[in-house]
C-alpha cells in the first residue's frame, strides 16, 4: 500500500512553491500527495501580486475530507495567514496522531509578507508544540524569537535551543540564508544537535526551497524514516534539486528547483 501525506498550505500559480511544490515533492519521493489549500496566490518567479485566503470553514472541510477517507502517514503545514486559521488547523488535526512538519512560512522569495504579526504568537502557542519538527530559515527563526537574525553556528544553535524551549520537539535551522561556501542545516533536539552540509550552489533558481525541504522531510517520515534519516535524505535530495534547477530554466526571476531531477532532466 502506498504511503500518503497531506499538505496544508497556500497555492502558488507559478508552480514553484506552496501546494504545487509540496505535491511535486511527495510524488518525486514516492508518496501519494493530498492537500488542503489555505490561500490562492497570484505569483510567478518575480513577484506575488495578490493573495486571496480560503475561508476557515472550507480549509477545515478539506482537512476533514482527507482524514476521514485516506490513511495519512504525515502532515506538512505551510502558509497560514491568520490567528483564526491557525486555530482552525490546530482543531482539525486534534485527532491526528502521525508526524507533523511545520514550516513557518513568513515571507515570499520576493519579500512579500505572508504571515501577519498577530499570527506569529498563535503559531508559536498553538501549532509549534503540536509539530514533530519545525523548519524555519534564519529570518523566520529570528522573527519567532523576536531577535536579530543569527550569524554563525553558535548563534544559530542558541536560537534553535530557545525555540525548543517554546515547546518544539525538534527544530531544523535551515542555513540557506547564511553566508559562506557551505550551506549547513542543523537538527536541534533535546538530545543535542547534528548538522547536514553541502557546497552552496550559486543560482538564482531557489524559489520554493523551504516548502520543498519541509515536504521532503514529511515524505520521508511518511515512509517510516526517523527524523535524522528523513532529514539526511531530504537534505541530499534538495541539494540535487537545486543543482539541477538551472537546467529547466523556468521564469525570469527566482525560478523553481527541479523536483524531478532524479527522474528526468
Amino acid at each position: 500500500m502506498a504511503k500518503a501525506a497531506l499538505t496544508i498550505a497556500g497555492s502558488d500559480s507559478g508552480g514553484g512553491a506552496g501546494i504545487q511544490a509540496d505535491l511535486k515533492t511527495f510524488s518525486a519521493l514516492g508518496v501519494f500527495g493530498t492537500s488542503a489549500i489555505t490561500a490562492i496566490t497570484a505569483q510567478n518567479t518575480q513577484d506575488v501580486t495578490a493573495v486571496e485566503p480560503i475561508s476557515n470553514a472550507v480549509v477545515a472541510a478539506q482537512i476533514k475530507a482527507v482524514l476521514d477517507d485516506i490513511d495519512i502517514h504525515a502532515v506538512k503545514i505551510g502558509m497560514l495567514g491568520s490567528p483564526e486559521l491557525i486555530q482552525t488547523v490546530t482543531d482539525a488535526l486534534a485527532d491526528f496522531a502521525g508526524p507533523v512538519v511545520l514550516d513557518p512560512v513568513m515571507l515570499s522569495k520576493s519579500g512579500v509578507a505572508l504571515l501577519p504579526d498577530d499570527a506569529v504568537e498563535a503559531l508559536v502557542t498553538l501549532l509549534l508544540p503540536r509539530a514533530t519538527v519545525l523548519t524555519p530559515n534564519l529570518p523566520e527563526a529570528a522573527r519567532i524569537l523576536g531577535e536579530a537574525e543569527a550569524v554563525g553556528d553558535d548563534t544559530v544553535l542558541a536560537q534553535g535551543q530557545r525555540i525548543l524551549a517554546l515547546g518544539a520537539k525538534a527544530v531544523v535551522m535551515k542555513g540557506g540564508h547564511a553566508e559562506g561556501e557551505i550551506c549547513r542545516d542543523w537538527l536541534v533536539t533535546s538530545e543535542g544537535a547534528i548538522h547536514f552540509e553541502a557546497p552552496r550552489i550559486q543560482t538564482r533558481n531557489t524559489h520554493g526551497t523551504g516548502c520543498t525541504m519541509s515536504s521532503a522531510i514529511a515524505a520521508e517520515l511518511a515512509k517510516g524514516a526517523d527524523l535524522q534519516g528523513a532529514l539526511t535524505r531530504a537534505h541530499a535530495w534538495l541539494h540535487g534539486a537545486i543543482k539541477a534547477a538551472d537546467h529547466i530554466d523556468i521564469g525570469h526571476g527566482h525560478g523553481p528547483v527541479h523536483h524531478f531531477h532524479e527522474t528526468w532532466t
